[in-house]
């Protein structure tokens, strides 16, 4: 039997048309003949944090064990700029879609919005993992996310760590429709309140928004209403972190104010070192991608798969920072997979 190798095939901004291919599938492919290889599309939340781009080098990795053991898979990368654009994400899955992909791995921005066009492409034959935050229908093959909840709880109870039990907290949001950090949001809500009662929450509903610049505007805006009463801040994902360190730092408050944020870069280690910064909910988006590619293939390929798969998450702390697990889950080999500018 001919294995013709295949191209690597990654969209980040715009579309790009694929050549007809053929391939065997291994355990996918028609018995005896060749057949196409499986044609994913992953669809992320953003395309600019670091955070996707280490979710796009897990799925090339899933895509590169799949081919050594002779599974041949397309892989199509696609997403909004900004992760507050639900009409284009909307947008993307649809053209998806209607293309007759085999599947889709989607990170929803919002739980109810992607509900439809996820549910039409069912209806049109193409199944949909879904990865790293909840959408709200049980029309989905898989959800391969962190336990969000958990993470929340997490966070509640190293801040309550820090403080001693006792003191003014401040939760700031992310973005609504958004359920990954909704149930972050939720977990160290109920967490404090279980756990710390002598945590006293600071009344908001602010929210950060898509970016470290709009986080960092609602963060001035906080800090200077409650920033002499306040003695920790819970943030509940990559930017929104971001955001608020820098606000903290401006305000000369890093340091002074415990900070425990979510989702780990460079900038946050660096800041825990310099004493800034006291912690951060550590996820592993390069093994929830891969996972989510392989939940995917094996799906096709006629496997049972789990309705639910979860992915680890630990709290980052200066005592563990240089733990072999901890740099395992900081430093994902990236460069190994993709290259400068994808």
């Amino acid at each position: 039997m001919r294995v013709r190798s295949l191209p690597l095939v990654l969209l980040a901004s715009a579309f790009v048309s694929l050549p007809a291919l053929t391939a065997c599938r291994g355990a996918g492919g028609a018995k005896g003949g060749a057949a196409k290889p499986f044609r994913l599309a992953f669809v992320p939340k953003g395309t600019t944090h670091e955070f996707w781009r280490t979710i796009h080098a897990g799925a090339v990795k899933a895509q590169r064990d799949l081919l050594a053991k002779g599974v041949h898979v397309d892989l199509l990368w696609k997403g909004p700029l900004r992760e507050d654009d639900r009409e284009q994400q909307v947008q993307v899955v649809e053209s998806f879609a209607s293309q007759g992909v085999d599947g889709i791995i989607l990170a929803p921005l919002d739980e109810k919005a992607l509900v439809r066009p996820v549910e039409e492409a069912k209806r049109l034959g193409v199944p949909t993992v879904i990865v790293d935050s909840a959408l709200a229908s049980d029309e989905i093959v898989s959800f391969v996310a962190t336990d969000n909840v958990k993470g929340g709880e997490l966070g509640a109870d190293e801040l309550g760590r820090l403080m001693g039990g006792k003191g003014k907290v401040l939760l700031l949001r992310y973005q609504e429709g958004s359920a990954s950090t909704t149930a972050r949001e939720e977990g160290f809500l109920s967490r404090r309140k279980a756990a710390w009662p002598g945590l006293e929450l600071v009344p908001t509903d602010q929210h950060a928004g898509a970016t470290v610049d709009t986080a960092k505007r609602a963060s001035e805006n906080l800090l200077n209403r409650y920033g002499r009463e306040l003695q920790g801040v819970f943030v509940v994902n990559e930017t929104s972190t971001g955001g608020m360190l820098l606000a903290l730092q401006d305000a000369g408050l890093a340091g002074k104010v415990k900070l425990v944020g979510f989702d780990g870069t460079e900038a946050f280690v660096e800041a825990m070192r310099a004493g800034q910064m006291d912690g951060f909910a550590l996820q592993d988006p390069f093994g929830m991608a891969v996972r989510a590619v392989e939940t995917m293939v094996d799906h096709l390929q006629g496997k049972p798969v789990p309705k639910r798969v979860d992915t680890p998450v630990i709290v980052v702390t200066a005592q563990n920072l240089d733990a072999p697990e901890v740099k395992q889950l900081l430093h994902p080999p990236i460069d190994t997979y993709l290259k400068p500018g994808e």
